[in-house]
């Protein structure tokens, strides 16, 4: 099992291990991604960013971008439909610490793509040219795309819009497998990435459906990226990017980390959640985080609709604590990760990749 990736450059960013943390909203803030870069990824994105609040500096954007978060090397991803506007936004995310800017045309719900953002400008190439060559101008960071294949399987358009890229500079792409009307739908098509990796010499990177080890060397063999981008195969594991660099360089699928330590950073990660939102907001965002730490241990259904219930951000600590030292008292040592991705039941309300606010599980 596996075969070690070439560091790639972006620009003058070396990526020494390209496996990369997708861009989530609602899942990789500023907690979330500094718990994936000190467990080692090779690089980690933001949230999706909307240029026009970046520009107008909402709390919430300001929110997405913390100079001081320690997370080494930062790609920030922006959306929104006008060149200038991008580059406006993109110069006020380097100023923040930006190290790479990266660019939407993936997001494929109805909010982005009704603006006009996201997957929808896949739809509208002379735009998107105009977009890319826009924000590569402004800044002085690397550039980067994340896109699907096409809008619908009629316009798969992704290996020219990535040629059209590379001739606006920028340094990497990122392919989703499936267009924006299959949502999330079915299964993402790896093969296609190579049609687009055979277009460009820049590096391209394969993203969909990798939440376990041999979806990593089957992605890799079927597409021929340079490497892969994973979102909901973190959920409740900041630490599975590593393992997967760590199969990838020696064959071996590496243990997850033992109940003490998943523990351990269930409570350090929720404390993170709240210093950085603060407890009201704090308590409800870390629920869900919570809930996917919990998945594959006996008795989690029951664990996670307590903790919904729980109005006090003491009493949810001291309530996790208890139930692991139960699982541990009993004799549990681990989690039954069999089953692929999560369901209704772990109470999720985000997406996988790079979506912005639509409520829907990421089956």
């Amino acid at each position: 099992m596996g075969s070690k990736l070439a560091p790639i450059q972006v620009g003058p960013v070396t990526i020494q291990d390209p496996v990369i943390l997708a861009p989530m909203s609602g899942v990789t803030d500023t907690p979330f991604r500094r718990l994936v870069k000190r467990a080692g990824a090779g690089l980690v994105v933001s949230e999706m960013i909307a240029s026009q609040a970046m520009i107008r500096a909402t709390r919430e954007s300001e929110k997405k971008i913390d100079p001081n978060a320690q997370e080494g090397v930062l790609s920030v991803q922006l959306a929104g439909c006008e060149p200038e506007v991008m580059a406006e936004a993109a110069k006020l995310c380097v100023d923040r610490g930006a190290s790479i800017i990266d660019i939407n045309f993936g997001c494929p719900v109805k909010k982005v793509v009704n603006g006009y953002a996201g997957s929808a400008l896949m739809k509208d190439e002379p735009l998107a040219g105009r977009i890319l060559d826009a924000v590569v101008k402004a800044v002085s960071v690397p550039v980067t795309l994340k896109m699907r294949k096409g809008w619908d399987e009629r316009n798969l358009n992704a290996p020219r819009l990535a040629k059209i890229a590379e001739e606006c500079g920028i340094r990497m792409i990122t392919v989703h497998g499936r267009t924006r009307n299959q949502m999330y739908n079915g299964v993402a098509d790896w093969a296609f990435i190579r049609q687009v990796k055979d277009a460009v010499s820049l590096p391209v990177i394969a993203n969909g459906d990798i939440v376990d080890f041999p979806d990593v060397t089957r992605c890799l063999e079927e597409s021929g990226a340079d490497g892969v981008m994973i979102g909901r195969g973190t959920y409740g594991r900041p630490w599975f990017i590593n393992q997967v660099i760590q199969m990838l360089r020696t064959g071996m699928a590496p243990a997850e980390p033992t109940l003490v330590e998943q523990r351990d950073l269930v409570l350090e990660h929720y404390d993170a959640i709240l210093e950085h939102y603060g407890t009201d907001a704090g308590l409800k965002i870390g629920r869900k985080h919570i809930a996917w730490y919990s998945k594959g241990l006996p008795g989690s259904a029951e664990y996670r609709a307590k903790v919904n219930t729980i109005e006090k951000a003491e009493l949810v600590q001291d309530f996790v604590r208890g139930w692991y030292q139960d699982l541990l008292d009993r004799g549990i040592v681990g989690r039954d990760l069999s089953g692929r991705g999560l369901t209704a039941e772990a109470g999720c309300d985000v997406e996988d990749d790079d979506t912005a606010g639509e409520k829907k599980v990421a089956a």
